[in-house]
Parts: C-alpha cells; sequence; structure tokens
C-alpha cells in the first residue's frame, strides 16, 4: 500500500495519463506530466472548505456593515449623482427598499457560502449582488472590493462545497476528499498577485524615500511608548522597505516550505500594524484570515475531519487531454489578464499616482497621500455669461474628495454639469476646471488644464492630452522633504 506524504506531491493521475508512448521528445513530456501535476493532481479539499467559510463569514461580516452604519443609504440613495464606470451608465440604485433587500440577499448568500448550502447558487448571487453594488459608484472603489468581485466571480467554479457543507448533508453522493490542484492553485495565485504588485507599484522615488509614510507616521506621533519613535528617519524608511520588500517576497515565502510559517508570522504583524494605524475596512484581516490556504492543503483536514488516506475512488476524475488543454489555456487567460492589467499604466506618460490613467484594478494599496480642491466655470457660449460652480452643491463630501483628486472624474462630472444646465434650458455649456491637488507633500499645483472645455473630451483609452503634468516628475531617491 502507497504511503501518502502529503497531497501536494502526491503523484497526479493527470501526469500517469501522460506517460502514454509519444513522438514528443522527453524534455516535452516531462513538462507536461509537471503541467498535469500541477494542475490536475489531487489536493485535499479541506483548504478549499476553509477558503468557503472564511471568505463567506467575512462577507457576512462587510454586508452587515453596510447596513449597520446606515451606508447603504449615505453611498447610494442620497446622492444626487453616482460616478458609473464607463460602459456601465444602465447600473442605478433600487428604489430604497429595494435598496435595503438587495443587502440582506447578499449578507443570506454570504452565510449559504459559508454553510455550503445551495453553494454554487449562493456563489452566483453574491458575485451579481457585490458586483453590481461595486459598479453603482466609483468612489466606492478601494483595492479590497475589486478582489471580492475577482473571488466571488472564481468562488462558484471551485468545488467548495464537497466536504463540510450542509450540500453534503443533503447529497452526501457529492462528498469528495481530493479535487483538481487548480481549484487551490488559482486562490494562491490571485492572492499571490495582490501581494506581488502591491510591492510592484512601491518601486518609485516617493515610496522610497519614505513618502508619504513619514506623514502618515506623524499622524501618531503622540500615541504613547512607541509615538516618539515613529518620527525618527530610520523608522519611517523601516516601515517603507519593509513593506516593499515583504509585499514583493509573500508569495514565494509562503510557497516554500521552509520559510512558510516565518512569512505567515510577518504578515500576521504586517496586517496588525495596517489595521491598527490605518483605516482600510477588512482587507488586513480578510488576508490574515486566508494565509492558511499557502500551507498544504492536509494541514487544514483536523478542522474538518475524515481519514488521511483517500479510498481509490475518491480522487478527482482525469479530464480528457483535449479537456485539460482547454482548462488550462482558460486558467492562463485569466492568469495572463491579472498580470497585464497591474501593467498597463505604463502605456500612459507621467506619475500614475498623478494621472489616475492604470491606476484602479492595479493593486496601488496604501501608496500616495493626494489631496486636491476644485471648483467648475460653467460658460454660456451664446451668451457669455459664465458661473463658478460648487460640487458640494451635488455631490456627497466623500463624492468631492475623491473626484478633486481623479482626472477623469472631473471630465465626467463636467459632462453631468453640462448634461444639468441643458435640462435647465442652457445647451451647449462649457464646462472647465479650477482643480488644485498636493501628491505625497508637494506644493499644490494645477491638476488639469482650465482652459478645456472638459464637456466637450470624450472619454479615451488614450492619455488624456487636459491632464497638466507634475511639476518635476517623479523625487528621485533621497531628494524631497525631509
Amino acid at each position: 500500500m502507497e504511503t501518502h506524504r502529503d497531497v501536494d506531491d502526491r503523484p497526479s493521475p493527470g501526469a500517469v495519463a501522460e506517460r502514454s508512448p509519444s513522438t514528443g521528445s522527453r524534455t516535452t513530456r516531462t513538462a507536461t506530466a509537471k503541467a498535469g501535476r500541477l494542475l490536475f493532481g489531487p489536493v485535499d479539499v479541506a483548504a478549499l472548505v476553509y477558503f468557503r467559510v472564511v471568505f463567506g463569514l467575512v462577507m457576512l461580516w462587510e454586508v452587515a456593515g453596510f447596513l449597520r452604519f446606515g451606508w447603504v443609504r449615505q453611498l447610494f440613495l442620497d446622492p444626487i449623482y453616482l460616478f458609473t464606470y464607463p460602459g456601465f451608465g444602465w447600473v442605478r440604485p433600487w428604489p430604497e427598499k429595494w435598496m435595503h433587500l438587495h443587502f440582506y440577499g447578499m449578507g443570506l448568500a454570504a452565510a449559504m457560502i459559508a454553510a455550503g448550502l445551495y453553494y454554487r447558487l449562493a456563489s452566483v448571487l453574491f458575485f451579481l449582488g457585490f458586483s453590481y453594488v461595486f459598479l453603482l459608484d466609483q468612489c466606492l472603489y478601494q483595492n479590497h472590493f475589486y478582489l471580492i468581485v475577482l473571488l466571488s466571480g472564481l468562488m462558484p467554479l471551485l468545488p467548495a462545497n464537497r466536504d463540510f457543507s450542509a450540500d453534503v448533508r443533503m447529497l452526501p453522493w457529492i462528498r469528495r476528499r481530493w479535487v483538481p490542484a487548480w481549484t487551490l492553485g488559482i486562490l494562491r495565485a490571485q492572492l499571490g498577485l495582490v501581494y506581488f504588485f502591491g510591492g510592484v507599484a512601491k518601486l518609485n522615488g516617493d515610496w522610497l524615500r519614505g513618502e508619504p509614510m513619514r506623514s502618515w507616521l506623524a499622524i501618531h506621533a503622540g500615541a504613547p511608548v512607541v509615538g516618539p519613535w515613529l518620527s525618527e528617519r530610520w523608522v519611517v524608511l523601516g516601515f517603507s522597505y519593509g513593506g516593499l520588500l515583504l509585499d514583493l517576497l509573500a508569495a514565494p515565502m509562503l510557497l516554500w516550505g521552509r520559510t512558510r510559517a516565518f512569512a505567515a508570522l510577518v504578515l500576521l504583524a504586517f496586517h496588525l500594524t495596517n489595521a491598527a494605524l490605518f483605516e482600510i475596512g477588512i482587507f488586513p484581516w480578510f488576508m490574515i484570515l486566508a494565509t492558511p490556504i499557502f500551507f498544504p492543503s492536509t494541514s487544514l483536514r483536523p478542522l474538518f475531519g475524515g481519514r488521511r488516506e483517500p479510498a481509490p475512488d475518491e480522487l478527482p476524475d482525469v479530464p480528457s487531454r483535449r479537456s485539460r488543454r482547454v482548462m488550462a489555456a482558460l486558467i492562463g487567460l485569466y492568469l495572463g489578464l491579472q498580470v497585464l492589467i497591474p501593467l498597463r499604466h505604463h502605456l500612459y506618460p507621467g506619475d500614475v499616482n498623478w494621472t489616475e490613467e492604470g491606476h484602479r484594478f492595479s493593486w496601488h494599496m496604501k501608496l500616495r497621500d493626494k489631496s486636491g480642491d476644485i471648483r467648475f466655470v460653467v460658460t454660456d457660449p451664446g451668451t457669455g455669461r459664465s458661473a463658478v460652480v460648487n460640487p458640494a452643491d451635488f455631490l456627497s463630501p466623500r463624492q468631492e474628495a475623491k473626484m478633486a483628486i481623479r482626472p477623469h472624474m472631473i471630465r465626467q462630472f463636467a459632462h453631468y454639469l453640462a448634461d444639468f444646465y441643458g435640462e435647465a434650458g442652457v445647451p451647449g455649456v462649457e464646462v472647465r476646471a479650477l482643480a488644485v491637488a498636493s501628491l505625497n507633500g508637494r506644493p499644490p499645483q494645477k491638476l488639469v488644464d482650465d482652459r478645456v472645455d472638459l464637456a466637450a473630451q470624450p472619454r479615451a483609452i488614450g492619455p488624456a492630452p487636459w491632464i497638466v503634468p507634475l511639476e518635476g516628475g517623479p523625487i528621485p531617491i533621497g531628494g524631497g522633504q525631509r
């Protein structure tokens, strides 16, 4: 009888299937067998079950927060105008009663995911429900909300209900101890990419000179015991470079057995520190709870009971060669997009933290300190008369603060003002923005060209010529304010 050492190292039935005679080279067959083992070899379903429970419970907590703190009304019902995403202008809030029911429904779906009750249906409904909320207003964008959309989109594809679930209690024949390796690997890859590109984004002059970390730590200078230390330059640079290196190395260290436990402890301290110093919602807590999926899947089996050895009929079915190729291509396409999208800002000139072009969906997390002030000048070209518009008359304070530092949202609001005046009987108005902003302690400067009629500027994929370049460009290492 074969002795089972670690399910992640178990020979793959997919790899065995590739050992048939072939006209290909030995190297090709070896590579194919290795790919088959990585994607279709058996892993213990316990890691997926663990992630399902954690994901469901954290999402339930997040949805409950929207209801408990009145955010549903504050964020979606009270605002006059919502900054919808390009192509999704048709996504509008439900009436008040239905909007609240929507969140209750998401909470129920999250609880069902955690319990594994009608898991596939609950996962699809939560994905659709949360994606709808995400698309309502760009001002709601947070990196961890984007991550929730991605993970909830993956969940219906994963057999995370095949053990320790209400579905198994109702349908015992669906129980599986072993699932294909890709189902766990894609979760690890997705979380690993969040860490890695969070580190890549920190490779800029401002971060390497200690900004905006210096400004953020200075806020806590009055804290007991540690407060006076937080203004020391070596502490500031320690936080900056420590966060950079940890982000870049987190995934490799979690995946390598010799450094896994150490990496998990460091990440625990890192996320707890972030939760204490910064207001970043559920992200640090979710990442702490998700870290165990990087450990061998069998290590989580004691949480859910069951045998340590697989019965022969419990091994996952081996897809046909054609199916394996299609699945591998789809997985590669998904992960390829997750690699390319965070790099797209390199196609645009200037500092992405200033222009915002390619900033979203790129894991630029807690990376810059940016503030601004804005007014709009609306001109009737027929009469030449102008009026200054305060966006606070249309937007919530949160919306105004978000828009004031994001050029493309400024353009979007200029179009709204043109439509507003057109409906009021003054068609064809010109809208210009008087916008100044400060990035990482720099003196305020113009953000957009105040000579340009933004209402006449279409949305374009390419660089926006009406964004004023950051004066002096990125600050070199060792430069800037002390």
